[in-house]
């Protein structure tokens, strides 16, 4: 039977595609701070799951807690990481701007390392990283975000061209969602928010497609070609 682990399970994409996940037949590894989110998600599923307390803020626990989880469920084919952190901090708070780094990127990192790790082991897998659309450009009222989502996209890219030097049957799949309504989603004026469920499905089916990058919802494809050409004096105007 399939198994994976989702980390960020207890709320947003992570508990809608948990959900999905199970419908389709998995066992599944629920991971997250809110350990009491994740029982009544349990209590949601029609498969087997398991249950782990994982802050990926801390990263030397939350590795020992996904790999102990692994072993748990002897072994996994798929680990896929919602977790986020972000702020809207155009005052650059420090603690802010550190929060999101330490979570976005040391912490998504410490996860994206011990699935590889344990891919390798195993001689497969899929490996999928929630990130954003917001990886394409900088902005000024939430800067480290942007920067972190950044960097996970370029590390993704990294680790494909490892997999693909070391000709391993691992697949690497980089969502980056637009605005959905989640907790994430934050500031005034928001525009082409989607539900979390809308968004979950589309996600599922690009990763059965194992797609490299996809971006979700489909309207959020245009928006992205957008940013990646339009030129720097507009985007100072969208501040």
């Amino acid at each position: 039977m399939k198994k994976a682990i989702i980390i960020g399970a207890s709320s947003g994409i992570g508990r809608a595609i948990a959900k999905i996940l199970s419908s389709e037949g998995y066992i599944l590894g629920l991971a997250a701070r809110r350990t009491e989110l994740l029982t009544r998600l349990q209590n949601e599923l029609a498969t087997q799951s398991y249950i782990k307390y994982i802050d990926i803020s801390v990263q030397d626990k939350s590795i020992k807690g996904l790999s102990d989880l692994i072993d748990e469920m002897s072994g996994v084919d798929m680990i896929i990481i919602t977790s986020g952190n972000g702020f809207i901090n155009p005052s650059l708070d420090w603690e802010k701007e550190k929060s999101t780094i330490d979570v976005n990127v040391s912490g998504v990192t410490a996860m994206i390392n011990t699935a590889i790790k344990h891919f390798y082991e195993k001689g497969y897998g899929q490996l999928v990283v929630i990130s954003s659309v917001a990886a394409l450009r900088g902005s000024g009222g939430a800067p480290a975000y942007n920067a972190t989502k950044a960097y996970l996209t370029n590390y993704l890219e990294g680790i494909r061209c490892r997999i693909k030097k070391d000709n391993k049957n691992i697949s690497v799949t980089d969502i980056r969602p637009g605005l959905v309504d989640t907790d994430m989603a934050k500031g005034e004026g928001l525009f082409w928010v989607q539900p979390v469920d809308k968004a979950a499905g589309q996600i599922y089916a690009k990763i059965k497609k194992k797609k490299k990058v996809a971006y979700v919802t489909k309207r959020w494809g245009i928006i992205a070609f957008i940013l990646k050409h339009i030129p720097e004096r507009l985007l100072y105007k969208m501040e």
